[in-house]
C-alpha cells in the first residue's frame, strides 16, 4: 500500500545557520578592523579567518588571495561617494573633488590606498583591480565636469581630459606615496590656482 504522506524536512534546533551574506560582511569587517591596527604585510589570512569567526577555506572560496580580499574591503568599506553637483561651475566641482580627496588621503583611506598601490608594484593583478575598480570610476566621474567647463566657455584653453586629470591628481598621489612634502589643503589650493588660471587663459 502506497503511503501518500509527504515527508517533512527535520526541523533544526537552536541557532539557524549563518547565511553567506552575513559571513561575507563579517569577513570584510574583520579585514577593516585589522588594517586599522596594523599594516597590510602584517595581516594574514589565518588572522582574518580567526577575527571573522570562519574557517580559512571560507576565505579562499570567495577570494583567491589576501590582496583581492583587501581590495574588496577597500571598495565596500572605504571608497567614498564623490557626488558631482551639476549646479556648480566646473572649477567649483573640480576644487571640491580634489580637496575632498586630499582630506581623505590624510586618513585611513590614504593608508589603505598607499598599501594597495605598493602591492600593485609587484602584483599586476592588484594594480589591475585598483585601476578597474577605482581609478576608472573616478575618471569617469571627472571627465564630464571637464567637458562641461569646455562647452560652457568657462575654460578657454583645452587640455585633453585624461591629461588634465593627470595634471591635477598626479601631484596628489606623488605626495601621498613619496612624502617629501606635506599633502595638505594649502598644497592643493596652490596647485589648482595654477591649473585653473591656465585653463581660463589668465
Amino acid at each position: 500500500m502506497r503511503n501518500h504522506t509527504s515527508r517533512q524536512p527535520k526541523q533544526r534546533r537552536g541557532r539557524p545557520p549563518r547565511t553567506e551574506a552575513v559571513s561575507h560582511d563579517e569577513i570584510i569587517d574583520a579585514v577593516y578592523r585589522l588594517m586599522k591596527e596594523k599594516p597590510l604585510d602584517d595581516v594574514s589570512m589565518d588572522e582574518i579567518a580567526s577575527r571573522a569567526g570562519v574557517g580559512k577555506p571560507t576565505l579562499y572560496k570567495w577570494w583567491p588571495n589576501k590582496q583581492s580580499l583587501v581590495f574588496d574591503m577597500f571598495k565596500e568599506r572605504i571608497v567614498p561617494n564623490f557626488p558631482v553637483d551639476s549646479t556648480a561651475t566646473a572649477e567649483e566641482a573640480i576644487r571640491r573633488q580634489a580637496k575632498d580627496l586630499v582630506r581623505l588621503l590624510n586618513g585611513f583611506f590614504g593608508k589603505v590606498t598607499a598599501q594597495i598601490i605598493g602591492e600593485g608594484q609587484s602584483d599586476p593583478k592588484v594594480m589591475e583591480a585598483y585601476r578597474d575598480g577605482y581609478v576608472r570610476m573616478r575618471r569617469d566621474v571627472t571627465i564630464p565636469v571637464i567637458e562641461r567647463g569646455y562647452e560652457s566657455g568657462e575654460f578657454r584653453r583645452r587640455v585633453e581630459p585624461h591629461l588634465l586629470i593627470d595634471m591635477i591628481y598626479g601631484p596628489i598621489y606623488y605626495r601621498l606615496l613619496v612624502r617629501f612634502l606635506p599633502l595638505n589643503q594649502h598644497f592643493i589650493d596652490e596647485l589648482l590656482d595654477h591649473i585653473i588660471a591656465y585653463l581660463k587663459g589668465a
